[in-house]
């Protein structure tokens, strides 16, 4: 009996995959308006005459099953290539949903490749114009044959009242010389493991590391936002060279920190590519099969829309790209072992055919929670995009159970420590876990953790910058930026920094916070380094000697939340708290900066807490309308260590009342 897999190839899955049993490739490419599909192989020695060693010519009679190109190689007929391309042609532009961009002469990225080449001819410039781009072109590599990663017993830790996600990027967390990892190791992933000792001395419980899939070295920026390929780790970020070196050095990375008992959650682009509009480059998907691809207007500018900012946009109405996309996510669930993603620009995946917002049913966020490879998997969005429509925070946003940004959350406690006025009743929403965004009524429970509380990320200041420059969100107390600042700015600078810290982790949600704000990371006033890569954005760990204090502060302050789940709960706060001022009710009137609220803690098997806010530029004197005994375990107008005492040293206050000195935060508690 004859066996058509084996002479024809499979349309799935999509990529190439080694057939051990029959020591055979197989090939697999969706294409919907392709017209003539050719597989290229090459061998190292053949890159320097751009000769591939191989050339496949599909024939749609044989082998094409549907819209999926494919075919398989004996290992033989391969004929010791590792690198592999295609190139593809069809018809022209044919109208909004055929808008074909083939260039036949372009060498092409397969888009399930898992390791990508750059040739030592590479060129971005050589993927635009019509002109061949052979030995200039990104290649996909062969799968290695070799014996699977080793796993172990690798532990999936699970934070919940005890999560704390610490949003960092690869290359500018250890890059700086001074960072103590080894040389050769400096802004790798290797460099993180090195620095795992730190992040569990910090206590975070979870780090979000910004993109990692692979980029176009060329591109120009930084930061990973304009990605190649969505099944690739980042070469720039790994010590090995080697062929699997880069993913198996992720994979080193993982391991460690799982037995560190902390997370790893991927920071994902599945909104747009680098290939960017029709004067971008032609690498992979646009060559492909462009209107499957991209949304594309015939009306909009360069015929793509560009929702993402960045060119282009990911068409994910296009039930072969949400294909991509959840292939894309099992792939770094099984085979790289993360335990979540964050979502850049998530309000594209509910964009339809048309670009226009869906709210009601896109597919996406469906197929997403029916897979059962990404069950217990942590999703958060970023619920806008930068169409300045798409802002969908809260209950406009599909997927109804993921995490999201709370960019409110940022807004309104960095305008609050600033001393903005008219923001009590706001500020008291959001320590409360936002339930105006997240409601728990009957037709919604939303959970309180579900609002992902951040003062600072990547995009936008560092958290110290807000307290050092002048800005719309920030004050630089009196003073801007770092040269010859006095010594008394420079102690309310700190002051600010430990109450921004003190109101982000006591709030109920997930708190996050980026890499170095623990130390006064700046960025010299910078908002938008997204292509800066020097010593202006790489860590200064020599800071975090300089600021021990507030390092330290950081460091008691996590490991106080942690220990009080009272403060992260799986519902709202409900009948367990009580909010004041500085008498018995809180004054929510415009010229307020001052709030407190008790916390009860039985529920929670936990000690009760009492916080009191003062935003205001004087003193004032707290009622402290719930009995004690009150023991005061944070001031942050105290110099370290009496800032945050250590467990054991609380300091007993006096009945009655509390005088909580200018930009304060002061948090007492009383056991059970």
């Amino acid at each position: 009996m004859s066996d058509w897999s084996s002479s024809d190839g499979l349309p799935y899955p999509l990529g190439v995959v080694w057939i051990a049993g029959e020591r055979a490739f197989n090939f697999a490419l969706y294409s919907k308006h392709a017209t003539r599909v050719t597989l290229l192989l090459y061998r190292d020695q053949d890159l320097a005459t751009n000769t591939p060693v191989v050339t496949f010519d599909f024939d749609y009679l044989v082998n094409k099953s549907g819209r999926v190109w494919h075919c398989r190689l004996p290992e033989a007929d391969v004929k010791g290539a590792v690198y592999y391309a295609y190139r593809i042609d069809g018809p022209p532009p044919g109208g909004p949903y055929e808008y074909n961009f083939f260039r036949p002469q372009k060498l092409l990225l397969d888009p399930y490749a898992t390791s990508v080449f750059f040739p030592p001819g590479f060129s971005r410039a050589a993927a635009t114009g019509d002109a061949p781009n052979d030995g200039q072109a990104p290649l996909g590599r062969l799968p290695i044959r070799e014996a699977p990663y080793d796993w172990g017993k690798d532990p999936s830790p699970r934070h919940e009242s005890d999560l704390v996600i610490y949003e960092l990027h690869v290359r500018q967390f250890t890059r700086n010389p001074n960072s103590g990892v080894a040389d050769g190791k400096q802004g790798t992933y290797a460099g993180i493991i090195e620095k795992i000792p730190y992040l569990r001395s910090l206590g975070v419980t979870a780090i979000e590391l910004m993109p990692v899939y692979q980029c176009d070295p060329q591109e120009g920026s930084a930061w990973g936002y304009m990605p190649l390929c969505f099944f690739a780790p980042h070469q720039g970020y790994a010590a090995r060279t080697d062929a699997t070196g880069p993913q198996d050095e992720f994979r080193d990375m993982v391991k460690a920190l799982h037995v560190a008992g902390i997370e790893v959650i991927l920071d994902v682009v599945y909104n747009h590519t680098t290939e960017g509009n029709d004067q971008g480059p032609v690498y992979s998907y646009k060559g492909i099969d462009n209107s499957t691809y991209y949304l594309c207007n015939e009306n909009a500018p360069f015929c793509f829309e560009n929702f993402s900012g960045a060119g282009n946009t990911i068409h994910t109405a296009n039930a072969a790209v949400r294909g991509l996309i959840l292939d894309s996510m099992r792939y770094w669930v099984r085979e790289m072992h993360v335990d979540g993603f964050r979502f850049d620009l998530a309000s594209v995946f509910s964009r339809d055919a048309e670009g226009a917002i869906n709210l009601d049913d896109p597919a996406l966020f469906g197929q997403i929670a029916s897979e059962p490879d990404l069950a217990g998997i942590r999703l958060i969005a970023e619920p806008w995009d930068a169409s300045g429509v798409g802002y969908e925070l809260g209950r406009s946003f599909p997927g109804s159970t993921w995490l999201q940004w709370n960019g409110r959350f940022r807004d309104d406690v960095r305008h609050f420590v600033k001393g903005d006025p008219g923001l009590i009743g706001t500020v008291m929403c959001r320590l409360y876990g936002s339930d105006d965004i997240f409601p728990d009524d009957i037709t919604d429970s939303y959970h309180p953790f579900q609002s992902t509380n951040y003062v600072s990320c990547h995009d936008g200041p560092t958290m110290y910058d807000l307290v050092a420059y002048d800005s719309a969100d920030g004050w630089g107390c009196g003073w801007q930026g770092e040269e010859n600042v006095p010594a008394e700015v420079m102690d309310l600078r700190k002051r600010q920094m430990k109450n921004l810290c003190a109101l982000l982790l006591l709030s109920n949600g997930t708190p996050m916070f980026r890499a170095g704000d623990e130390f006064l990371q700046t960025q010299l006033g910078q908002v938008n380094p997204y292509n800066v890569d020097d010593e202006t954005v790489w860590l200064d760990w020599e800071r975090a000697q300089q600021h021990a204090d507030i390092q330290r502060f950081f460091t008691r302050m996590i490991a106080f939340r942690r220990s009080h789940p009272s403060l992260c709960r799986g519902r709202f706060w409900r009948e367990d708290v009580a909010w004041h001022g500085v008498g018995p009710a809180p004054d929510q009137g415009w010229e307020s900066h001052s709030l407190a609220f008790y916390l009860r803690g039985g529920a929670e098997s936990d000690e009760d807490l009492y916080v009191m806010v003062n935003a205001y530029w004087e003193p004032l004197t707290f009622d402290l309308t719930e009995p004690g005994p009150w023991s005061r375990v944070i001031d942050t107008n105290c110099a370290s260590p009496e800032d945050i005492v250590e467990p054991g040293k609380e300091v007993a206050v006096a009945e009655g009342s509390y005088s909580v000195a200018p930009r304060s935060v002061v948090v007492l508690s009383r056991p059970q």
